[in-house]
């Protein structure tokens, strides 16, 4: 599958981004407030797919992990402390760039790619994370179909992208953007993706959704698993039987 899915304008906008990237306060901030609850949700259907032990802090000694569109590594690296064999992919070279380097500083192997994920060589992966990335892309199902070839026998993928919402338009784009919360220009609102579209999506490149759940702003913690899908929501598949 050789479609291309990169968006040159989204790269280049996020690779903007980079050397803000670990600043929990500055452009990134959002994001960092959302990767608690996106490692969170991971553990939990990793525990459950797997059944792993829920008080093993390594849980995925011994399995490969793929996180697609990773940025300057937010996700990546608290999958490497739980133990997996980690690969990073992202559009902007600039993320890579960051990535890399912030990993080594921290002791942390791991494999990044900047380019097209159909550019990556060929493996297969046990957990396939994709977060806040399917709704940048040109192609939705030809990158769905990308990350389900990239999938292992019995793996596991964790994705998590906005809703197409009066409230995700109000909230995400008009007032996150006009009020700094996130960079201008980084959604494009019509670009979003219903869970029944991505389920779909889903479905045609041969995988079946297992959980879903919305993630929803918290006033304590920032956001929280669960409650309405309205603004986001996360999807966990496996290969369908």
């Amino acid at each position: 599958m050789n479609a291309a899915t990169i968006k040159a304008d989204e790269a280049a906008h996020f690779g903007r981004l980079a050397a803000d990237w670990w600043d929990a306060k500055g452009s990134s901030a959002m994001l960092h407030k959302l990767n608690p609850v996106r490692l969170r949700y991971i553990r939990e259907q990793a525990d459950l797919h797997w059944q792993l032990d829920a008080r093993d802090r390594h849980p995925l000694v011994g399995r490969t992990a793929l996180d697609v569109g990773c940025g300057a590594g937010l996700l990546t690296e608290p999958l490497a402390r739980l133990g997996a064999k980690v690969t990073g992919v992202d559009a902007a070279p600039e993320n890579i760039a960051v990535a890399r380097d912030h990993a080594t500083g921290h002791g942390l192997a791991i494999d990044y790619f900047a380019g097209e994920l159909a550019s990556l060589p060929r493996a297969r992966f046990d957990l396939v994370t994709s977060m806040e990335v399917v709704e940048h892309v040109a192609d939705p199902a030809a990158f769905v179909t990308e990350l389900a070839t990239r999938l292992a026998p019995g793996g596991l993928m964790i994705l998590s992208t906005p809703n197409r919402t009066i409230a995700s338009k109000l909230l995400l784009v008009e007032a996150a953007e006009r009020l700094g919360a996130v960079p201008r220009g980084t959604h494009d609102w019509g670009q979003f993706l219903k869970p029944e579209e991505l389920g779909d999506l889903l479905k045609a490149a041969g995988l079946a959704v297992i959980d879903r759940t919305g993630l929803s702003p918290s006033a304590a913690t920032g956001f929280k698993l669960g409650g309405s899908e309205a603004l986001n929501y996360l999807v966990a598949a496996r290969h369908a039987e």
